[in-house]
């Protein structure tokens, strides 16, 4: 029994066992080593849960630290003779593996200078085409890259305090102090991804599914200068590496997934739109499926979160995009806007109807019939809204030329929808602005077609008599009520 046991224990691993990633190196434990090559770097953020995929096996080990473990400066590559430029190359990057501890500005000053002076001349030797880097130098330089940029991300302000989460449009950016070194870090990045010398079929062994994953990842960070590298970034990786694209917009639906539907919490919701904005202005027609629901499912339900103010404009120029390159979109668009329409939300509310004209701009008739009716029931509610500043955004609408010829053409249909909101307005709205902007609106009416006027005018008279006599008989019946409860339900009432 007892051999049975020991040959059970001495078993080989599983495929699944080898393939399980180590756990992660923890740089606080040694700041002044380098990162470990075969070591896993884990990219979530403190919040989210398992760690990213670890960083390709196959490449060579960087060269080892002196044995006194001192970091040592490298000489620049114009003091090196052009055959050593490889090997000096390697050297830089080796150096620039150093994870050093920014925390405390006093502490390793040298050896942060030294690294700085190696990134920088990491990134003008690339930046200049001076000469073609090695497959080798390629994969180390990837390796290098990954060990600075990909960390966890510090926690947001609430989380782990036990504090209800803030607005995030009132929350103070969370900066970074590895920035002046992460800066030079992704700059060398963003230099090798544009670099006419970086040959694409190499490049996108390292440069794969994981580390685009990770890269993703990173969009959480509250440091904007950081967000804003990434974005130059992921763009650049997909208009390069065309095999990546699907993987890439698939990711970002992700994200966009667990925002809505999740967290509610994202500081980089804003970028990835910002770079989708671009993607989808380079969508060929006729649009694949595939686009259409991503509108559908992810772009119009970003509508929903209460931060929508935080990256509306990037939103909403993602969405006009998708109705001017397919104009049959316009009524999906409109919609699904209605659907997300907020009711207690003025602010919102407001951002709305600036989106709303700029996707009617790029409507045309037979999708603006499919849904005026809708449509314009919700704008009469926003007419009559207390709060002046989206009662004024819905009546500006009228100001635009493309949507009052739409109103026009469909005039015997919509008139009848919205003129009690006028009426309302100009008989008790608390505003002076809103009032003489009704005004205005209602006379365009009469002046487009006196008769449709004259006929809804009619018809909302009638509905008002009809109402005042409801109502009058309404109190008769209270009235009735109380007078039979004053004569008989008094007797008949027990008090205790």
């Amino acid at each position: 029994m007892f051999k049975k046991i020991m040959k059970g224990g001495s078993k080989k691993p599983s495929k699944s066992d080898a393939s399980d990633p180590a756990p992660p190196t923890v740089a606080a434990a040694n700041r002044n080593s380098p990162a470990a090559p075969s070591a896993n770097v884990v990219v979530n953020h403190a919040s989210r849960g398992a760690g990213a995929a670890a960083l390709p096996s196959s490449a060579t080990a960087l060269p080892l630290l002196p044995s006194s473990g001192v970091m040592e400066p490298v000489p620049p590559f114009r003091d090196a003779p052009v055959s050593e430029r490889q090997n000096l190359f390697l050297r830089k990057l080796h150096v620039c593996c150093y994870v050093l501890d920014f925390s405390d500005t006093l502490k390793n000053v040298r050896e942060k200078e030294i690294k700085r002076q190696a990134l920088m001349d990491l990134v003008d030797f690339i930046q200049s085409g001076s000469g073609k880097i090695s497959e080798n130098c390629q994969e180390e330089m990837i390796r290098m890259i990954s060990a600075n940029i990909f960390r966890c991300l510090p926690p947001a302000s609430h989380e782990n305090t036990g504090q209800e989460p803030t607005d995030p449009e009132e929350e103070e950016p969370s900066l970074d102090p590895t920035w002046p070194h992460l800066q030079l870090v992704y700059e060398l990045l963003l230099r090798y991804v544009v670099s006419s010398d970086t040959d694409t079929k190499i490049a996108k062994r390292y440069i794969d599914h994981s580390f685009v994953l990770k890269l993703l990842d990173l969009f959480d960070t509250e440091d904007p200068r950081e967000r804003e590298y990434l974005k130059t970034i992921l763009h650049r990786i997909y208009g390069k590496f065309m095999v990546h694209r699907p993987f890439i917009r698939k990711a970002i639906n992700n994200i966009f997934y667990r925002f809505i539907y999740e967290t509610e919490r994202h500081s980089g919701i804003g970028e990835l739109l910002e770079i989708l904005g671009s993607i989808i202005n380079g969508f060929a027609l006729p649009m694949k499926e595939e686009h259409k629901l991503f509108l559908v499912r992810a772009l119009l339900p970003l509508h929903k979160p209460k931060s929508v103010a935080m990256y509306h404009q990037q939103l909403s120029y993602c969405i006009t995009q998708f109705v001017e390159k397919d104009f049959k979109l316009a009524d999906t668009v409109i919609r699904g806007l209605l659907k997300y329409w907020p009711i207690t939300n003025c602010q919102k509310e407001v951002l709305f109807l600036g989106e709303l004209e700029e996707v009617l701009e790029a409507t045309q008739s037979a999708e603006f019939q499919r849904c005026m009716v809708p449509l314009f029931r919700q704008i009469s509610r926003c007419l009559n809204s207390s709060h002046f500043q989206v009662a004024e955004r819905a009546l500006f609408l009228w100001n635009n030329e493309h949507i009052v010829s739409l109103i026009a053409q469909n005039r015997t249909v919509i008139l009848p929808v919205i003129f009690e909101a006028f009426e309302k307005n100009i008989s008790s709205h608390w505003n002076q602005a809103v009032h003489g902007l009704t005004v205005n609106v209602r006379k365009m009416f009469l002046e487009m077609d006196a008769e449709l006027f004259e006929e809804c005018q009619r018809k909302h008279a009638e509905k008002e008599v009809k109402a005042k006599e409801i109502a009058e008989q309404r109190e008769l019946n209270w009235k009735r009520l109380a007078d039979a409860a004053a004569q008989n339900g008094v007797e008949d009432m027990v008090t205790t």
